[in-house]
């Protein structure tokens, strides 16, 4: 096999140079943020819009189903972008895009149409795709290789925190000014309840989309420093000796942490975000908890809030124990949790689903960064596979089909399934093979 082209010499990485990166860092941190917090607000509008629209659980899961295939379109195309025009521009690209989408809620509220809000929603998730491909393997190989597991997982943290603030936001804006919101399971609302309910995500929306040109305007500003030649994009003469592409024909001895890193991600997201988007809807269930969806947005608070929790820990907790072994205790947790809300009837059923949050909390950033250690100059097609992976969110459909069919408690045993797979990946999946010696990895003229 022809060897592996050398890079060409280029200044060191920031950390090298003046072995800091904690400003850019911080920086970065806020589109964790904002990105999160836009994610969840989904989690009170689906709600919402299954009254306003009249939907079953297929129905509404198929909107958020859009907007994880927004991933699969834009993760690929976003890597292409970033080599072309650079990470910063591309940012701040992700952030008037996301704003785009946000306004194009304000139309789709005023008709209302189902089908406006599809396509705005798809525009923002094009938008965080973009962000993500960018500011994940940024934050990964910013710092020294041996710590990309828990510096992701910090500012993952700051995901998690603007998960942790969202319901509060749409529930307050959106689900406490509306008839639906406010009323028990079952209710039935006159048509001009349902138009009145509809108006209610225009000031979320707008709002959300002043600050993410806010923080366009900030980032157009702001000086962030270049990533080394180790971690940039090989040139497409050199790929062709590279066998990124063909880690499914030979997983185990090529870049197995990468090839089983993809679908652990779209496994993964399945389990997110089938377990947030139905939890209000599980939440209000007689059988369960029998409240008002306005109510209980403030329980899916704590789901997120142990999501955050977990990753601030499972930051420290990384670097004293080896990412995929704490892996391995968070999923092994997720899986008994979710055989509890499955199982279990009343509040405890409930409760057994917020507890996931917190098993759920370091799996993302864990699986991003083992799944890219290695790849040197195929960070960004790496990071752009594992992103696109994200798509997986779009199989809640999968799980809202089956709520319809065996009962939305039933539909959990699928996640149940899915954390059974994080297990395995922990466990052997995860462990890098032709990866690059870490030495390569932070020295630009050996990468």
């Amino acid at each position: 096999m022809p060897a592996i082209p050398q890079a060409t010499h280029t200044p060191a990485p920031p950390h090298e140079k003046s072995g800091g990166y904690g400003k850019p860092l911080a920086l970065l941190a806020s589109l964790f943020f904002m990105w999160g917090f836009i994610t969840v607000i989904n989690n009170t509008l689906l709600p919402h819009l299954r009254s306003v629209f009249e939907l079953d659980y297929t129905q509404t899961t198929l909107i958020e189903s859009v907007w994880f295939i927004a991933y699969a379109v834009a993760s690929m195309p976003a890597a292409f972008l970033i080599e072309r025009v650079g990470y910063k521009k591309a940012i701040i690209i992700g952030l008037l895009v996301m704003a785009a989408g946000a306004l194009g809620m304000v139309p789709a509220a005023r008709l209302p149409s189902y089908e406006i809000t599809l396509l705005a929603l798809f525009v923002i998730a094009c938008g965080i795709a973009l962000l993500q491909v960018a500011a994940n393997p940024y934050v990964a190989v910013i710092g020294p290789p041996e710590s990309s597991e828990s510096r992701l997982t910090l500012v993952q943290a700051f995901n998690s925190m603007g998960t942790f603030f969202a319901p509060y936001f749409g529930g307050y804006l959106i689900l406490s000014r509306t008839t639906g919101g406010t009323s028990l399971e079952g209710a039935q609302l006159t048509h001009a309840e349902r138009l009145a309910d509809a108006q209610a995500t225009q000031l979320p929306y707008v709002m959300v989309a002043g600050v993410l040109v806010l923080i366009a305007l900030v980032f157009w500003r702001a000086k962030l420093p270049a990533l080394g030649a180790a971690t940039r994009r090989a040139h497409a003469s050199e790929r062709t000796t590279i066998p990124l592409w063909k880690v499914w024909a030979h997983p185990i001895y090529k870049h197995r942490n990468l090839a089983f890193g993809i679908p652990a991600i779209f496994i993964y997201l399945i389990a997110e975000i089938g377990v947030a988007n139905l939890f209000i809807n599980f939440a209000i269930l007689p059988e369960i908890a029998g409240i008002t969806p306005a109510q209980a947005a403030n329980y899916l608070v704590l789901l997120w809030g142990g999501m955050m929790v977990g990753r601030f820990a499972g930051a420290f907790i990384m670097r004293a124990f080896p990412a995929d072994k704490v892996l391995a205790v968070y999923a092994s947790a997720a899986f008994l949790v979710m055989i509890g809300a499955a199982t279990l009837h009343g509040p405890l059923a409930m409760w057994c689903l917020i507890l996931v949050g917190l098993c759920h909390s370091i799996m993302f950033p864990a699986i991003f960064a083992m799944g890219i250690k290695g790849l040197g100059p195929l960070t960004e097609e790496g990071s752009g596979l594992l992103i696109m992976a994200i798509a997986g969110g779009a199989l809640v459909v999968v799980q809202g089909w089956l709520a319809d069919t065996v009962g939305l408690q039933n539909s959990f045993w699928l996640t149940v399934v899915c954390e059974v797979y994080i297990i395995f990946y922990a466990l052997w999946g995860s462990k890098p093979t032709h990866a690059l010696p870490p030495e390569q990895l932070s020295d630009p003229e050996q990468a």
